[in-house]
């Protein structure tokens, strides 16, 4: 299980291209399903935004901002914008093929990181007694002195602002294919 996490971790980003070929593909959107998705592809972007702004990889045990609610913000994020460009496509095989994807991907890759986490950081534990993997709490998990504050240099640092590109390019493409459908049906 452990090799399947690292191959996990090392296609997720071009099994995403190519799962994007076979999205537009598949999408039927209208300008009511691109409205629905974006009601859960919008807080998808600002949690992973949030949560990219507070993250200090391999430095620290992250448990202010989003991950005082779930330890995998990032991939809550990315599950919620997943959901709604699904939503947005109109297609049960979307939906179908972006499940399987998380399962086959996801998860491993999630257990690899607590597996490191766990190995790196003694108060990984405890944060896992009081914080859930992925579906967030409702109230924030009071943790330590962990009171940090978003950083835009911890933002800018990860890039995560090719997520919100990658979202407005993909609305850019269900939006020209709502037009173009137009002349075409």
């Amino acid at each position: 299980m452990a090799e399947w996490s690292r191959v996990a971790r090392r296609i997720r980003v071009p099994l995403g291209f190519a799962f994007a070929v076979l999205y537009f593909w598949l999408a039927r959107p209208t300008w009511r399903s691109l409205a629905l998705g974006a009601v859960l592809i919008v807080p998808g972007l600002l949690i992973r935004a949030l949560a990219s702004g507070h993250v200090r990889k391999n430095e620290a045990l992250t448990m202010s901002g989003p991950y005082a609610y779930t330890r995998n913000p990032l991939y809550l994020g990315s599950l919620l914008i997943g959901i709604g460009f699904a939503v947005a496509a109109r297609s049960w095989w979307v939906g179908v093929v972006l499940v399987v994807m998380f399962f086959a991907i996801y998860v491993p890759v999630i257990r690899g990181e607590e597996k490191f986490l766990r190995e790196k950081f003694t108060e990984f534990e405890e944060y896992t007694r009081r914080v859930p993997r992925l579906l967030p709490r409702i109230t924030p998990a009071r943790l330590g002195d962990d009171h940090g504050e978003f950083s835009m240099q911890l933002y800018l640092k990860h890039r995560e602002w090719r997520a919100a590109l990658g979202a407005l390019v993909m609305a850019a493409g269900l939006i020209a294919e709502i037009v173009l459908s137009r002349f075409v049906y």
